[in-house]
């Protein structure tokens, strides 16, 4: 054997070469982000109840309209019969069944609710994060123009809005409120690419010079991701207020079949003085307080989960 032949590893006792251990093929791959935020909110019994709620109160919303279907037919002759074995929730003024009106009017709630707070936040993060990274006139200028809209009274615009045109679809109702609602967020995300932008990952980026645009939404708007994910359900449960509260104050027109109309329906036919008639006014605040009840639950146990400093508490 020659001098500089690398030395040969033998197994003890028999001579022979020792196997060679295998390389590793890689790294061990764990459960993906969403999986991870899935197991926190798990062991949180508080989120996982929220979380429960919301799922729940969506397929019932979205898939049992498929099921019942959404022609309710209606015999006035017995209206606001009391709850029976046919009819568990009983019948209301038109002699229609509650509780199948409860399920086909939860979808209109809901998508008001999604399409609203995900314009809000759209609006807020785009306008919040330029304000914030470029500041200067163009900060000025937008703060001053949530300061505007912040001191119009919102149900008041509505109302005038309502007198103009008319808000007869869900999807227009929804997008009136998206854009009235943005400013608070905006402030809010503004302050925190105020404070983001002076970290060391965005100077790295300034000093590549690839481009603003890089800069705001590739790297300052995905650090914010879970701040935007919370504000986003906070912006749901404000927007489902604003649409039941004006279907209940009449200000937006009853037609078609949501909670809000059911509530404006059973206060302006006495409904609250017919014990027969209570689960039909009882049954959709039931569906918007445990609505808004899961979101706030599922709220706050995600600001826990992905808010460091309330983790650590």
């Amino acid at each position: 054997m020659s001098a500089d032949a690398p030395p040969t590893t033998t197994a003890a006792g028999t001579g022979a070469p020792a196997p060679t251990p295998a390389p590793a093929t890689g790294r061990a791959v764990g459960p993906g982000p969403l999986r991870r935020l899935f197991n926190e909110l798990t062991r949180s019994a508080s989120g996982f109840a929220g979380l429960c709620l919301v799922v729940a109160i969506l397929l019932l919303s979205l898939i049992g309209p498929l099921v019942v279907g959404t022609d309710v037919p209606g015999d006035a002759s017995r209206a606001w019969e009391g709850p029976s074995a046919d009819h568990w929730l009983g019948l209301e003024g038109s002699g229609k069944d509650t509780l199948h009106l409860l399920v086909i009017g939860g979808r209109t709630v809901l998508m008001v609710g999604f399409l609203a707070a995900g314009i809000t936040t759209v609006i807020a993060v785009a306008v919040g994060s330029l304000a914030g990274y470029f500041g200067g006139r163009f900060d000025a200028a937008m703060l001053q123009l949530t300061d505007i809209v912040m001191t119009v009274p919102q149900i008041v615009l509505l109302a005038v809005i309502g007198a103009f045109y008319n808000l007869d679809s869900p999807m227009l109702l929804g997008i009136i409120i998206g854009i009235l609602s943005w400013p608070v967020l905006m402030r809010s995300i503004r302050a925190q690419v105020l404070s983001l932008k002076e970290r060391e990952f965005v100077e790295a980026a300034q000093l590549l010079d690839v481009g603003w645009v890089r800069i705001v939404f590739g790297e300052i708007v995905p650090n914010m991701a879970s701040y935007i994910l919370i504000n986003f359900i906070i912006a749901v449960t404000n927007a489902i207020y604003a649409m039941v509260g004006l279907y209940l104050l009449g200000l937006a027109p009853q037609k078609g079949t949501n909670w809000g109309i059911m509530i404006n329906d059973a206060w302006t036919k006495g409904a609250m003085f017919n014990p027969d008639a209570m689960p039909y006014i009882v049954a959709p605040v039931t569906m918007i307080v445990l609505l808004q009840l899961g979101l706030i639950l599922l709220t706050r146990t995600l600001e826990e989960i992905l808010n460091p400093r309330l983790r650590d508490r």
